[in-house]
């Protein structure tokens, strides 16, 4: 199917969607919604209208957190990718053949048994172990980034992007001079989970994907002749019955998902540290309390929105018959708000008891495999960075990300009050 061809569906369903929101459809409003608007005002009306609420789209709205993490961990419901949330299957080709689309056509979409396979064969990199004999390096990498910062700048483009990407980077192997150009692709893909909005938008998800594809068929190449300690050596070597199309898209979704996920927490974990001043000090003093504030933000801000499942047979949930293929929307981020598992649910409280108990890395067979790696990265950044800068203050206008899909800022600037830094860095 042809870009323009592709993108002239898109625009037809965002018309669609549109007209949905404007009668106050809820599936539609959260597809829509402005990228600078409060989602979780709307998510808050969506919750007064019941656990499970009907959209004339043909699915169901849940913000209830026990419905949702029930779902996420029943076997009568299957994942499948988000363009089909968009109702346009997005098929990309070069010279007549597909091309491998890293996060579609990843586990991450897949349901048993292919993707109990394939997630099995990069586990032993996530381990509980494998993470904290790599904590040293995480904490040297952010230790070189924060060295690199002063006076103004711009705490998501100079800092939480470059943490995550640099961790990923080493992981799967990629050449330093390759790193920029790996954090460039992760943008351009989180900016499309939900769809796209163009025919430019889909040409340069083409274009993106290709580079990708050229780029990882090189590597895993390299990787054959000369292995290293890395995710991609072990797949080509000790994996070499796997498919092209699942290596190539095992390690784009790893890729992704290991920088995507890090530089909102992070973006997040700032704005929510100048929202609550009263909490800069102990966040900086203590890495303890730093492991808490990161599990508030991602409870009560999160970088994944909401999720879909489809049931693959007819089945009650909640009271209501859901025919087979009917998708239920679940709003993992209102789901962490829910009055009903955590109280006083709006309020910010890194000492929250429970906070864990968030839905933010999914649950089920389909909980986050690099969550561990996140949490780590995004409590050692945050300490580090508010301790580095203890005067850490915005400098002006937030830019948020278009995606509905994915919350966090594109671009968040600073300015580091030069007095504590100074005291900050000869005590350290």
């Amino acid at each position: 199917m042809s870009t323009l061809k592709t993108a002239a569906q898109f625009f037809a369903v965002r018309t669609l969607l549109r007209g949905y929101a404007l009668i106050g459809d809820p599936y539609a409003k959260v597809i829509t919604s402005p990228p600078n608007s409060d989602p979780y005002l709307m998510y808050e009306r969506i919750r007064a209208k019941g656990d499970m609420v009907r959209s004339k789209m043909g699915a169901y709205v849940t913000t209830s957190r026990e419905i949702c993490d029930s779902v996420l961990r029943d076997n009568r419901f299957i994942t499948a990718t988000f363009d089909e949330a968009s109702m346009v299957p997005i098929t990309l080709v070069k010279d007549g053949e597909k091309i491998v689309n890293p996060v579609q056509d990843s586990f991450l979409m897949m349901n048993p048994p292919d993707h109990t396979r394939l997630r099995k064969l990069v586990q032993p990199f996530f381990t509980p172990r494998a993470l904290k004999d790599r904590t040293g390096s995480i904490r040297q990498i952010v230790a070189t980034y924060l060295d690199k910062l002063d006076g103004r700048f711009d705490v998501v483009t100079e800092f939480a992007a470059q943490v995550p990407i640099q961790v990923i980077a080493d992981l799967l192997g990629v050449p330093n001079e390759d790193k920029a150009t790996f954090a460039r692709w992760g943008s351009a893909l989180a900016e499309t989970l939900d769809g796209v909005w163009s025919h430019k938008q889909l040409k340069d998800l083409h274009a993106t994907i290709i580079e990708y594809n050229d780029y990882i068929d090189g590597l895993m190449d390299e990787r054959r002749r000369n292995p290293k300690d890395d995710i991609v050596s072990h797949l080509v070597t000790e994996h070499a019955d796997l498919s092209r199309e699942d290596l190539v898209a095992t390690t784009g979704l790893l890729l992704f998902a290991g920088f995507e996920t890090t530089v909102n927490l992070i973006g997040n974990g700032v704005l929510k540290a100048f929202e609550n001043p009263h909490t800069v000090a102990p966040l900086a003093q203590s890495p303890e309390y730093a492991e808490g504030f990161a599990e508030e933000v991602l409870r009560l801000d999160p970088p994944v929105q909401y999720t879909l499942r489809w049931p693959k047979e007819r089945l009650e949930l909640a009271g209501v018959t859901l025919p087979k293929g009917m998708p239920v929307m679940l709003m993992l981020a209102a789901a962490n708000r829910d009055p009903r598992a955590f109280k006083d649910p709006l309020k910010f409280d890194p000492t929250r008891s429970n906070a864990r108990e968030h839905l933010s890395f999914s649950a089920g067979i389909h909980y986050c495999i690099g969550a561990g790696l996140s949490r780590i990265e995004g409590a050692i950044a945050l300490h580090e960075l508010f301790k580095r800068f203890p005067g850490l203050a915005p400098d002006g206008p937030v830019t948020r990300r278009k995606s509905k899909l994915i919350r966090g800022a594109l671009r968040l600037p600073v300015r580091a009050n030069e007095t504590k830094r100074s005291l900050a860095v000869k005590n350290s």
